[in-house]
């Protein structure tokens, strides 16, 4: 087995059986990590239910109606190869609310309990892991149709074969990337929120600072929608197993994880805490949406002001700009240590009994380093010397004195 075949057999093989470790952890040990056997955690993977089939396929086919039929304009992505550029409908936003909408009318009429995620959390996951895989599969298969494979099909399957996969109106990356994880995340955290109350009685001041965190950054998300449209997965990734796997499973079953344990954990929060954990979220969100909106509306006009200050950027060889002033002045990529700051204020509030619930924060570490290490490797490859002048001009990568 190559070694480039021998990550992404890893990865898919481990990911899953993760997911459920943690899951476990919290339902059967309150958070703690313990060890148990391949065996045990084998046997402790749920079948899908029929109920937790029924929620996740009417989920899914919500969020495709929405994608392809809520109001929205069209927004052309960025030029592809050839120079064409592909027509995305813009209705994040209508779509979120609406899902949110539609599902409070849902538990509202008793159609379904507050607190479902919570009883069906293992049986959903099974189901998002199933329904994820049977999508790589598929992409695997229509890229192998279309001649774009390149020969080493354990890859293909993990990495995916076509950079814009997609079934009539319906751009697969795009809408996975967007839709059914990110909203479900939202939902996750309110059912979770919904299953303390159930159990306890209350909502706690640590239940609501993570839901509302986490609500706020994915409305945030669709609220600047068109700004998706320049991340590196829609320019760059093509879509397979990873990014499906990723945004299906990933993203609402791990990201969760602080709502599931505050479940059953009711501690109370000091009003000098609770101020000190909204302190830094907010702080470390305008970090984050600041400087990617002065990113974004730089890539559309670069003579527009940073700062009130006409622009200093380089101008490469291959005619790009990189962006020198503002927040790209202070460190390459600040944006992610708005997002640090905002994964640790997520984490805080699980108070410091357990690290599993810090597990975001660990996560958001080793990702970001590892992306501002793969973009600059890439960036080394096509801007040369200008990278290095660009470099020495912004010397810090993520922390301004640190890193």
């Amino acid at each position: 087995m190559s070694r480039r075949t021998l990550g992404p057999v890893v990865l898919t093989l481990a990911l899953p059986p993760l997911t459920y470790y943690f899951w476990l952890c919290l339902r059967d040990h309150g958070g703690a990590l313990v060890a148990p056997s391949l065996g045990v955690l084998m046997r402790n993977v749920p079948a899908p239910t029929t109920r937790a089939l029924a929620l996740y396929g009417a989920w899914l086919a919500l969020q495709i109606i929405l994608q392809l039929w809520a109001p929205g304009r069209v927004q052309a992505g960025v030029p592809l190869a050839d120079g064409s550029r592909l027509g995305y409908r813009l209705n994040g936003c209508v779509s979120f609310w609406i899902s949110l909408a539609v599902v409070l009318a849902a538990v509202v009429g008793g159609v379904i309990p507050a607190g479902v995620v919570f009883d069906e959390f293992g049986p959903l996951l099974t189901t998002a892991n199933l329904v994820a895989c049977a999508l790589a599969l598929g992409l695997y298969v229509q890229g192998r149709r279309a001649g774009a494979t390149t020969g080493d099909p354990i890859r293909d399957y993990f990495m995916g074969t076509t950079l814009n996969p997609r079934v009539g109106g319906l751009d697969l990356k795009y809408f996975c990337e967007s839709r059914p994880g990110l909203i479900l995340w939202v939902l996750f955290d309110l059912s979770l929120a919904g299953a303390q109350y159930e159990r306890h009685g209350t909502v706690t001041t640590a239940m609501l600072l993570v839901t509302a965190f986490q609500f706020l950054y994915v409305a945030d998300y669709f609220f600047h929608e068109e700004a998706i449209l320049t991340t590196w997965d829609i320019k760059h990734e093509k879509f397979g197993w990873m990014l499906a796997w990723g945004d299906l499973v990933w993203v609402p079953f791990t990201y969760t994880i602080q709502a599931y344990y505050l479940v059953d954990h009711v501690h109370a929060l000091s009003p000098p805490a609770t101020a000190g954990i909204v302190v830094l979220n907010m702080a470390g969100y305008a970090v984050f949406r600041a400087s990617n909106i002065q990113k974004h509306r730089f890539r559309r006009d670069p003579a527009r002001p940073v700062w009130g200050r006409p622009p200093a950027y380089i101008r490469t060889a291959t005619g790009s700009l990189l962006l020198t002033s503002g927040w790209w002045g202070i460190a390459r990529h600040l944006n992610y240590l708005g997002d640090l700051a905002m994964a640790l204020a997520w984490c805080l509030p699980t108070g410091l009994e357990h690290p599993l619930p810090y597990f975001y924060f660990v996560y958001m570490i080793v990702l970001l380093v590892h992306r501002e290490r793969r973009d600059h490797a890439v960036c080394q490859a096509k801007y040369g010397a200008d990278w290095d002048a660009y470099c020495r001009k912004v010397r810090w990568r993520i922390v301004p004195g640190v890193y």
